[in-house]
C-alpha cells in the first residue's frame, strides 16, 4: 500500500490510471482532482463517500475508528482506481484525535473535499442518559466538524476552490423527545453551514449540510450505537434510501449551490408531512397552555 502525505502534496499519482474524462468526470469540474477527506468512513455513507470520490479520480484520507476495515477500504480502492489511499485512525469523541485530524488537514496542501460524516446515534431521555456519551456525541457531531472546518477553510480559500460536506439530518428540522442531542447537534451542523456557505461565497468554496433522512445502513442496528429497540419494519420499505444514491445526489447538488439538501423526493415530502404534524402538536398544545392560564 503505497501512502504518505509527501505523494499528495506532489500531487499525481505516479501509477495513476488515464482517466477518461467522459465517464470519470468530476462533480467540482476541475482538472487534477486533489484529496478528499471522509470521516466515519469504514460504513455506510461515508463508505459510499470514499468509493465515488476515488471513482472521479481524488486521492483518499479515509478516517475512523476501526482501522482493519479501513485498511481493507484503501486496498481496494487504490487496486480498483489508482489512486492514493492514505488511513487515519481516530476516535473523534476524544480532543486528541481531533487534533491529529485537524493536523493532518492542516498539512494536506492540495485537499479538495473535506467530508465531515462520522456519527451516531442513542435513543433514550436526556435525564437518563449517561452525560459521557451525551457529551461524546457532541463531540463528534460539533466539535469535531469545527475544527476540521476551520483547518480546511485557510487551506481551500487559499487555493480558490474546494468543498465541504457536512453529514447533518431529517431530524434536524424538528425536536425529537428520545434523540435530544442527536437532533440538536444536527441542527447545528445545518446551521453552521448554511451560515459557512454564506460566509464563504464568492471565495470558491463551497459548502453543504446534507439531510438524509432512512437510510440502508448499520446506523439503526444499535451495534455501534446506542440506539436499541428500533424496529425497522415499522418504517415503510418506499422511505428507505441506499447510500450510494444518497451520496450521488448529494455530489451533484453542489455545483448547483444546494447548501442545505436534502436527497430525494420522499424525504422531501416527509420532512413536509412531519413538519405539519410537529406543527399542529404544538399549537395545540400552546392552545391548552393558554386555556390553564
Amino acid at each position: 500500500m503505497k501512502q504518505g502525505i509527501a505523494s499528495f502534496n506532489s500531487g499525481v499519482h505516479p501509477e495513476r490510471k488515464t482517466i477518461d474524462l467522459l465517464k470519470h468526470d468530476n462533480f467540482m469540474r476541475c482538472e487534477n482532482p486533489g484529496v478528499a477527506l471522509v470521516t466515519g468512513a469504514s460504513a455506510g455513507i461515508g463508505k459510499s463517500f470514499a468509493h465515488q470520490l476515488a471513482f472521479q479520480g481524488f486521492n483518499l484520507i479515509l478516517v475512523a475508528r476501526r482501522k482493519e476495515l479501513l485498511d481493507k477500504l484503501a486496498e481496494s480502492l487504490q487496486q480498483e482506481h489508482g489512486i492514493i489511499v492514505e488511513v487515519l485512525a481516530a476516535d473523534l469523541s476524544k480532543s486528541n484525535d481531533i487534533a491529529k485530524v485537524e493536523k493532518k488537514i492542516s498539512e494536506t496542501q492540495n485537499l479538495d473535499v473535506l467530508v465531515n460524516n462520522a456519527g451516531f446515534g442513542g435513543s433514550g431521555k436526556f435525564s437518563e442518559a449517561p452525560i459521557e456519551k451525551e457529551m461524546e456525541m457532541r463531540a463528534v457531531h460539533v466539535d469535531a466538524p469545527i475544527h476540521f472546518c476551520r483547518a480546511a477553510v485557510k487551506r481551500m480559500v487559499k487555493r480558490g476552490r474546494g468543498t465541504i460536506i457536512n453529514l447533518s439530518s431529517l431530524a434536524s428540522f424538528f425536536p425529537i423527545p428520545g434523540a435530544v442531542m442527536y437532533s440538536a447537534t444536527k441542527a447545528f451542523l445545518k446551521e453552521f453551514s448554511a451560515s459557512l456557505a454564506m460566509e464563504l461565497f464568492g471565495t470558491g468554496v463551497k459548502v453543504q449540510a446534507l439531510c438524509p433522512g432512512f437510510t440502508q445502513t448499520e446506523f439503526h442496528s444499535g451495534r455501534h450505537n446506542n440506539i436499541k429497540k428500533f424496529d425497522k419494519s415499522a418504517v415503510p420499505k418506499a422511505l428507505w434510501m441506499k447510500a450510494d444514491e444518497i451520496v450521488r445526489l448529494s455530489l451533484a447538488a453542489v455545483p448547483e449551490n444546494k447548501v442545505v439538501f436534502i436527497p430525494g423526493f420522499k424525504n422531501r415530502f416527509l420532512l413536509l408531512i412531519l413538519n405539519t404534524w410537529f406543527g399542529r402538536r404544538i399549537a395545540k398544545r400552546r392552545l391548552k397552555k393558554m386555556g390553564r392560564i
